[in-house]
């Protein structure tokens, strides 16, 4: 079985990519031994991927994946975006984070919350070369949050296609229609023209 290196220590998103994508043994950068810090200063989520794959495929010598993923809220111009897990200023406060999407969409209607998750999936092979795949899960954002499953904004987040959060979502039920499990679909499709 071949190895990939996500180059993630984020338990959620390693355990989501291990269900999504088999057939790969799925092992952390941590784990494999990439011990540095690499700078996420793309503009774009496809940037950030392609940033955080290549560093971890060149220091490690090995195939490596990385997701870079956030909440676009239509009525914030698109934001938190690129900026979703520092969005309160500290990296990985989902809780901060949470409480400042709500303090900022306090006065929009329910009609007005829509938003969509993206994710952006680069796989850098041991070659240099990158492959990078897109996916989006659309829906909206809720008052107060509903359910504790999942991570991040998945509590306030209400899916279209499941019908409810995704915070109260069975993490089968979610890994089904996420913005990730598009974007690993579409990138194990491509694989498959490389012969992987």
């Amino acid at each position: 079985m071949k190895t990939i290196v996500v180059a993630s220590g984020n338990r959620g998103k390693l355990r989501e990519i291990a269900a999504i994508f088999g057939g790969f043994e799925i092992v952390s950068m941590r784990e494999a031994g990439f011990s540095g810090e690499i700078e996420e200063n793309g503009s774009t989520f496809e940037e950030n991927a392609c940033i955080k794959a290549r560093a971890v495929s060149q220091a490690l010598g090995c195939m490596a994946l990385a997701d870079d993923s956030g909440l676009c809220v239509d009525a914030l111009n698109g934001a938190p975006g690129v900026y979703s897990a520092r969005y309160a200023g500290s990296h990985g406060d989902d809780a901060a984070n949470n409480a400042l999407l709500l303090k900022n969409l306090e006065n929009v209607p329910a009609e007005k919350r829509t938003a969509y998750f993206e994710s952006c999936v680069a796989l850098c092979l041991a070659d240099g070369r990158v492959i990078a795949a897109h996916g989006r899960a659309y829906g909206k954002i809720l008052f107060a949050p509903q359910g504790d499953g999942g991570f991040g904004y998945d509590p306030l987040f209400f899916s279209d296609e499941l019908g409810k959060s995704f915070g109260m979502a069975e993490e089968k039920e979610k890994n089904a229609v996420s913005h990730r499990a598009k974007a690993l679909a579409a990138l194990k499709e491509k694989l498959g023209g490389v012969g992987l």
